[in-house]
């Protein structure tokens, strides 16, 4: 098999197709299962006491955003750079989800901070950058949704989310770089984990099921997507034909 047998808009609609509902399923019985560590196994944090039980949500939720960001920004350059219609179809279907996720870091974020900080929102460099993350969503979608012809809009926003794509470093190194009030990273690569191994499983299984959540979801956009461009092709018409 080719790297880019399911480069294929056709092929890539009926592989997606089958992969679809094993995501929905997995995201089921992980968030299921990652709620329950979360609010019910792991232990009561001896300084923030329940209220930081939202790291279950919050955190999944910025490290999506980050990355489904430079997911996007790499298709929509790799759409741009060799024409490849699949890609910046995939980078459109992104848009949308990253930024319900940067949406539901910052609004998980207020709520955190509120008993810990004693406000819902400071202008900390952690925040704010995630904050620009999210116009950086808003702005690419209402580009290329702003712009008629295929082509043109996705190159417009390649060219968005490429410059855009330097916020995300600036985003995760911000604890370091300045004095914030944002915490530091609790889990890092380079370093052991910070917390109770049930916080940590937790915190893992609830990452795993935000990608299930992504996967299925960009999928099922990416599909509508590809029907709305593919419109005029034999093999869209054949499907029109088959449907009941």
């Amino acid at each position: 098999m080719r790297f880019f047998t399911f480069a294929a808009p056709s092929r890539f609609y009926a592989l997606s197709g089958v992969l679809i509902p094993w995501f929905w399923l997995a995201t089921v019985c992980l968030t299921v299962l990652g709620l329950y560590l979360g609010f019910f196994v792991a232990p009561t944090d001896a300084t923030q006491g329940e209220a930081y039980r939202i790291i279950f949500i919050h955190v999944p939720a910025a490290w999506m955003s980050m990355v489904l960001y430079l997911v996007m920004a790499g298709w929509a350059v790799v759409g741009w750079a060799f024409k490849a219609r699949l890609a910046s179809m995939v980078a459109r279907a992104i848009a949308p989800t990253g930024a319900m996720f940067t949406f539901l870091a910052l609004w998980t974020g207020a709520f955190w901070g509120k008993p810990t900080w004693g406000a819902w929102w400071v202008w900390d460099a952690r925040l704010t950058s995630e904050l620009i993350l999210l116009f950086l969503y808003l702005g690419y979608i209402a580009l290329t949704e702003s712009i008629d012809d295929d082509r043109r809009a996705d190159s417009a926003g390649a060219l968005v989310a490429l410059v855009g794509a330097i916020n995300v470093p600036i985003i995760y190194f911000s604890v370091r770089w300045w004095n914030t009030l944002h915490q530091g990273a609790s889990v890092s690569i380079a370093a052991a984990p910070k917390m109770a191994e049930t916080m940590l499983t937790a915190m893992l299984v609830m990452t795993f099921a935000c990608w299930a959540y992504a996967f299925a979801v960009v999928f099922m956009r990416t599909r509508a997507i590809v029907l709305e461009r593919e419109a005029h092709t034999d093999w869209v018409k054949a499907l029109r034909e088959e449907a009941p």
